[in-house]
């Protein structure tokens, strides 16, 4: 009860001060990144890393791979930044130059105070490797798994993979949504798109078959949009590949794909842009050399009105109770 009152509270505060946050843009810059071991495993030093967020400007990060052995690398970035940062488990972790005032219960997503008050909520994701159906598909081994040719059997085998991870996430970003709080979602799903396993590119002969690949379809269906789609809506003349900057698209032993994604609750038009950065421009917006990760990673600029969402503003009292902070 005492949370409950706690929210309504917050919400009388939030009604009584929204002319705060009147007509305020808000701009942000949010990135994906998987570190690669830390960052350190294709023999680059850390600074690498730190390098690919300045490059990318990015205001927030959502990192996997977090760590090296036994050392949390991301929280090393964030100290080097002057960020904040918050360990979400499973090698997984945000980092924001703003602060870190809550997070939801299995810690999936964490909340931000930004500049203005308003509080956004960041849900971050590494979804499970194997089977992984683009290699499945193309007969590639890959662990102990059986070759498929099927639409049908690529999505059985990755919600087989990965549908109870994504269950667990959308179970912790719905209250979210249902809330009108500013949402983002990075993550390197280890799964495509189904914006990009479409029939006309598989009329390009890039892949094999359309597919509708069940993890981003359930966030989208969520109410989330793609970043990199929205900036680039052709999928045929803008793949915006991610995985993996290590071999070559010729490669027969590999399948190059695009499996690193940054979503937001947020209208279309407030996606400024988007990038992929990686390696080298024939493959990136955004280039470092050298590049210390096997996969790209992506950053979508937003500019939305603060007034066009339910404006929460952080008070210590309120987060104690819980307001924006445990809607799970």
């Amino acid at each position: 009860m005492s949370r409950i009152l706690a929210t309504f509270a917050g919400l009388l505060i939030c009604c009584g001060m929204q002319a705060q946050c009147h007509g305020e843009k808000v701009t942000l810059r949010v990135m994906t990144f998987n570190l690669y071991h830390g960052g350190v495993r294709l023999g680059q030093p850390l600074s690498q890393s730190v390098k690919a967020i300045k490059a990318a400007r990015a205001d927030i990060v959502g990192i996997q791979e977090s760590h090296a052995g036994s050392v949390d690398n991301a929280e090393q970035i964030a100290e080097r930044l002057g960020w904040h940062h918050f360990a979400q488990g499973g090698r997984t972790a945000v980092i924001s130059r703003f602060p870190i005032v809550g997070n939801t219960p299995g810690k999936w997503g964490v909340h931000l105070k930004l500049s203005s008050g308003l509080i956004v909520h960041v849900f971050n994701a590494h979804l499970h490797y194997i089977p992984y159906q683009p290699y499945q598909l193309a007969e590639i081994p890959y662990g102990d798994f059986p070759f498929i040719k099927t639409e049908q059997e690529a999505i059985t085998w990755a919600v087989r993979a990965r549908g109870a991870q994504k269950d667990r996430l959308l179970a912790e970003l719905r209250p979210s949504l249902e809330a009108r709080i500013p949402c983002f979602l990075t993550g390197d799903f280890n799964e495509p798109s189904f914006q990009d396993w479409t029939k006309s590119v598989a009329a390009t002969g890039r892949i094999p078959l359309k597919v509708e690949y069940p993890a981003t379809k359930a966030i989208v269906d969520a109410g989330m949009l793609d970043g990199y789609r929205v900036g680039y809506p052709d999928p045929v003349k803008s793949p915006g590949w991610t995985w993996t900057p290590t071999t070559q698209p010729t490669d027969p032993r590999d399948r190059h794909d695009r499996i690193d994604f940054v979503f937001s609750s947020l209208e279309p038009k407030s996606v400024k842009s988007a990038a992929v950065v990686g390696e080298a421009a024939k493959s990136a917006e955004i280039v470092l050399k050298p590049w210390p990760s096997d996969h790209r990673a992506v950053v979508v600029e937003y500019e939305f009105n603060a007034q066009s969402s339910i404006c929460l503003l952080y008070t210590s009292d309120a987060a104690d109770e819980g307001l924006g902070v445990d809607l799970g």
